[in-house]
């Protein structure tokens, strides 16, 4: 099995580790079936880096890195028979911590250099062009993760600091929904369109959404007072958030945002400016990641997943 590892220097935890490049260099080495190391040298780099290794043949390529390199490096396997492996090492590790990938570093670079490893073809969204595998959002959530990536250090304390001050600063956005035949209107503090069950570091957004149901599950806060938002800080850790007063939740396999003008969103936390009109929709089963086998989940080895992934491909 021909592994390659896509490392970020820069995501993450990975600034504070010097010696990360070198000690995944000497575990690539060791690595019976071979495997290789590239680094990223900028924006978009990852995406190009993970297309290549899938034309050359490679089998899994290993993001190393956060959020934005799991989504750069899917990205460029969207389609491709390669599966992506998670090495998580960015703030929030939403996707990774969904799929119980391994959170310490040895943990997922064995996982990922197993040839008995299992995989999970997921689906993924789509929203204005950009591809997101995890999260997309706009309002408070896209506000937070723009000046989280202005942060010259990361890590929870820092999302809490950026999130205390898009907090103060908080202006609802007007919209409408439309889902199917049904139509919404509403003021919210933030609109999320989930792919697994959570942003990361447990906070649990979507409580039961599954990467591969063949749906996205829309959460929006209406709420936006201090005191309501309070309560339902609790139930966001605890997996309770659910519907309910100041909460919508929709699950479809295609959603419409209309907002008043043009403006940011995110995708898996990076930032872009979006239209005023928001198309979002899922690609079922267009992506295969490595995750650990639990029982109870069906769970293909590599070589059985890819012949079924082929069938997918016209």
């Amino acid at each position: 099995m021909k592994a390659v590892f896509i490392l970020n220097p820069h995501a993450g935890h990975n600034r504070r580790r010097p010696g990360l490049r070198q000690q995944l260099r000497e575990f690539a080495a060791s690595c019976a079936g071979g495997a290789v190391v590239e680094v990223t040298e900028g924006p978009g780099h990852a995406r190009e880096l993970a297309r290549s290794a899938a034309r050359a043949g490679a089998e899994v390529v290993a993001a190393v890195g956060g959020d934005g390199t799991m989504n750069e490096v899917a990205q460029g396997l969207l389609g491709a028979p390669a599966a992506l492996a998670l090495v998580p090492c960015g703030s929030g590790n939403g996707l990774a911590l969904h799929l119980r990938i391994p959170r310490s570093l040895m943990g997922a670079l064995r996982l990922a250099a197993d040839p008995a490893a299992a995989v999970r073809l997921i689906d993924s969204g789509e929203v204005a062009g950009w591809p997101f595998f995890n999260a997309m959002g706009i309002g408070l959530d896209a506000e937070i993760s723009r000046r989280f990536n202005g942060l010259a250090r990361r890590g929870l304390p820092a999302y809490l600091r950026a999130g205390w001050g898009a907090w103060r600063e908080r202006r609802p956005v007007h919209c409408t929904l439309v889902v199917g035949a049904e139509r919404q209107i509403f003021e919210a503090l933030l609109v999320s369109v989930l792919n697994s069950d959570q942003y990361g570091n447990h906070a649990r957004v979507a409580p039961g959404a599954e990467v591969d149901d063949g749906r996205l599950d829309l959460v929006a806060v209406t709420a936006s007072g201090a005191l309501s938002v309070a309560r339902l800080l609790p139930r966001l850790f605890l997996g309770t958030l659910g519907a309910g007063p100041g909460v919508l939740r929709r699950s479809a396999r295609r959603f419409t945002i209309v907002r008043p003008a043009p403006g940011p969103l995110h995708t898996d936390g990076e930032v872009h400016v979006g239209p005023a009109r928001l198309e979002v929709e899922i690609r079922p089963g267009s992506l295969r990641v490595l995750v650990p086998a639990v029982p109870g989940r069906i769970a293909a080895p590599i070589d059985q997943a890819a012949r079924s992934f082929a069938l997918l491909i016209p």
